[in-house]
């Protein structure tokens, strides 16, 4: 079976995520790839907006399917592979952040500038795609996890709670790194 085969329900969607997960567990191929093509937009997408690039971020979203597909037996709730995948390129890529930046601290990499409108639709209407370049413009001077949780609130539109489980911290530090980072954002002009 492919997955351009997969068998359908009534409502056309095919099978739950749950079933998908069950029968990759059980070493089909198929339903590896079903929940690739189901996610991958997604993972992807989420990728570039946490890391602000293209290059990298087709990395973090090939390594995060790599982790998921062979770390299943882990997934505790088969039918949140979607929030749980979200989770591992969030925390994959918090780490892959304080990497590059301790790498560029010690010489060993450059600072690149980020490419803004490589990641602003350009269907945003003005004014988000206006806040959106002046976040992303910003963000290479952020710690890792302050970028990261700004990232999912101001971008993804994440919930605290979100944030703090996609991150793996408690929502009183998901909070504190919210502020800090506000006020890094509201301190522009005043250095």
């Amino acid at each position: 079976m492919t997955a351009e085969s997969l068998p359908t329900t009534r409502s056309g969607a095919g099978p739950s995520d749950a079933a998908l997960v069950v029968a990759a567990r059980a070493g089909e191929s198929w339903a590896q790839q079903a929940l690739f093509a189901r996610h991958g937009r997604m993972v992807l997408g989420l990728s570039q907006r946490v890391l602000a690039g293209r290059e990298d971020a087709d990395d973090l979203a090939q390594d995060a399917f790599l982790y998921a597909l062979t770390h299943l037996e882990t997934l505790q709730n088969p039918q949140a592979f979607a929030s749980w995948i979200a989770t591992i390129v969030v925390r994959t890529a918090s780490k892959r952040l304080r990497s590059r930046r301790l790498l560029v601290r010690l010489g060993l990499r450059r600072s690149e500038p980020v490419d803004v409108e490589a990641i602003v639709s350009p269907a945003a209407p003005a004014d988000a795609a206006a806040e959106l370049r002046h976040l992303y413009r910003r963000l290479a001077e952020f710690p890792a996890e302050e970028r990261v949780a700004l990232v999912l609130r101001r971008v993804e539109g994440f919930e605290l709670t979100e944030i703090a489980e996609r991150m793996g911290l408690s929502l009183a530090t998901v909070k504190r790194r919210l502020a800090s980072a506000e006020r890094r954002l509201g301190s522009e002009g005043e250095t």
